[in-house]
């Protein structure tokens, strides 16, 4: 049973941060419990909106459906109810249906519909996936718009009125001509959710578009630096949010960018620098160099130092 409703969920984790926590592997591929409950624990100690299990960051694409679903139980028995845990889910249409329902049996709050498997297809097409997952499930849905699975406002507007449990709409895409259209077409019907690669680099703009929530990858490995700076983006403290991103984000970004899959294998990285290794990314990623890592290293050693931080020594 799912411990809050739709719009509960919704209204929820836009009123906060969101992350992704990574998914743990042991050197045998196989999924680390362990580390995943005292990553878990050590997250909720901090304010965010919701954890996204198994979601992108997790690795969602690389995990068996018995995976996403030993993966999302598991947050959902650590979490014991400290933030709400939503379930990445996903692939053709029939595998999404079954992993929601086999999410909502975990006691998962929501899930997140990530694009359909490889193929590019016809907004009539897109809408008939998301009814039928929305259909499978009581769970809130929010639907991943990037990639191969990019809606229009008039498919998202009817699908709205066929799916009361279609309750979130994330952005992967950063149209701002689409997204206004989208955002002035359905007002408050939605939760809307920055969901582009280091979103923090789009969130103070999106902020002005009501979008008031975005999902922190970085969050994993420092989440006091994530949560100050989106408190920043809140209270549109510009200036703070500027040294934030010219003292850490762009740097990160600089160093995701060199390679392909390093959005993700940069967040696993970021979780050894600080002494919680959760392992390595599986294939397709590739782990980041030893070199990369130590630069990453620096990164995050200079955050106590940085303008960043004496911005919100002063502050506070």
């Amino acid at each position: 049973m799912s411990r809050m409703t739709p719009k509960e969920m919704a209204s929820r984790i836009g009123d906060g941060l969101l992350s992704f926590p990574v998914t743990p592997f042991r050197p045998d591929n196989a999924f680390n419990e362990t580390r995943y409950r005292s990553n878990l624990d050590w997250l909720c100690g901090y304010e965010v909106a919701g954890l996204f299990a198994a979601g992108g960051t997790g690795e969602f694409f690389s995990l068996s459906p018995a995976e996403v679903a030993k993966v999302v139980a598991t947050a959902v028995d650590e979490t014991k109810g400290r933030v709400p845990v939503l379930a990445g889910i996903g692939h053709g249409t029939a595998m999404a249906a079954q992993l929601a329902v086999a999410v909502e049996a975990t006691g998962a709050d929501g899930v997140l519909l990530l694009p359909p498997y490889l193929v590019f297809s016809e907004q009539e097409g897109l809408a008939a996936h998301i009814e039928a997952v929305c259909n499978a499930t009581k769970l809130g849905v929010i639907v991943y718009n990037r990639d191969n699975a990019i809606l229009n406002e008039d498919t998202l507007e009817k699908l709205c009125q066929r799916c009361p449990n279609l309750v979130g709409y994330k952005d992967g895409i950063g149209d701002i001509e689409l997204m206004t259209r989208i955002h002035l077409r359905m007002g408050d019907r939605l939760t809307y959710i920055g969901g582009l690669p280091t979103a923090e680099t789009f969130a103070l703009p999106y902020l002005e578009m009501g979008v008031t929530t975005y999902s922190s990858a970085v969050f994993n490995f420092v989440p006091e630096f994530s949560t100050k700076f989106y408190a920043a983006v809140r209270c549109r403290d510009r200036e703070t949010v500027q040294a934030g991103l010219r003292d850490f984000i762009l740097p990160l970004i600089a160093i995701r960018n060199r390679k392909r899959g390093y959005a993700v294998s940069i967040i696993k990285a970021g979780m050894k620098v600080i002494g919680r290794d959760s392992g390595h990314v599986r294939s397709p990623l590739t782990d980041l160099t030893s070199a990369e890592t130590e630069e990453l290293a620096v990164l995050v050693a200079r955050l106590d130092t940085s303008e960043f931080a004496k911005r919100e020594l002063a502050a506070a």
